[in-house]
């Protein structure tokens, strides 16, 4: 890949998707490639939701028949996986981001970095879905003000190797008045998503690759800003 030079631009809603797509195509490959390993992760649970809809199945499904208790040794097992092994390689996926947005060549090999540093992942994972959790059931915009006050803390868990209180505490103090950059972002990866979608499914794939690179160009932005203050 050829490098670039080029220093990241300011923390902006522009600036964040413009480096995010050319981070996508400068480094598509290798990102290409922890895409794949992502959906490969992601594809026990979605066979078993996929089971469980199709068929009716989960609590109502036991109630009708109680012979099937199974279906909750699957669920609750699913539930383990989803909580202690799916965080492992997205917190190491999110890594690989933020090295590309840096114009460092992406070891894919590290995608599974996070097993060194395992019990700050699945803590900070469990921390922030519980303060978003919480957030949440208050009311709505709560939630959704938590959820981007918090959108760094699997980059600050990977690349910082901050605890998970201090990524938390530090996502939060990063994150003051990017607030809406980051939901105005989220917004718009939805519409990128389904743009993805429409491109016969085959725009899935730059599509979330370029929703990635680009909050970990914001990530990184505002990482720069800060340490210039």
């Amino acid at each position: 890949m050829e490098e670039i030079k080029n220093k990241l631009p300011g923390p902006g809603y522009s600036n964040s998707l413009s480096w995010g797509w050319s981070t996508m195509k400068w480094a598509f490959l290798p990102l290409f490639l922890v895409f794949i390993v992502l959906v490969v992760i992601d594809w026990p649970l979605e066979l078993i939701g996929n089971r469980f809809r199709d068929h009716h199945e989960g609590w109502l499904y036991m109630i009708e028949h109680p012979g099937a208790y199974w279906a909750l040794v699957i669920e609750v097992l699913a539930l383990a996986y989803w909580l202690l092994l799916v965080p492992v390689f997205e917190y190491s996926a999110n890594l690989l981001f933020v090295h590309a947005a840096r114009r460092q060549r992406p070891d894919v090999r590290e995608i599974v970095a996070g097993f060194r540093n395992y019990v700050s992942i699945v803590l900070a994972n469990l921390l922030t879905i519980a303060l978003v959790g919480i957030a949440l059931v208050a009311f709505i915009i709560p939630g959704i003000i938590v959820a981007c006050r918090l959108a760094f803390v699997s980059y600050l868990v990977m690349d910082k190797n901050l605890d998970p209180v201090a990524a938390v505490e530090t996502s939060w103090k990063m994150t003051r008045g990017h607030g809406w950059k980051i939901f105005a972002l989220g917004f718009t990866s939805i519409f990128i998503f389904i743009g993805g979608l429409l491109l016969f499914f085959v725009g899935v794939i730059p599509a979330v690759i370029w929703i990635k690179s680009t909050f970990a160009s914001l990530y990184e932005s505002v990482l720069q800003e800060n340490e210039t203050d």
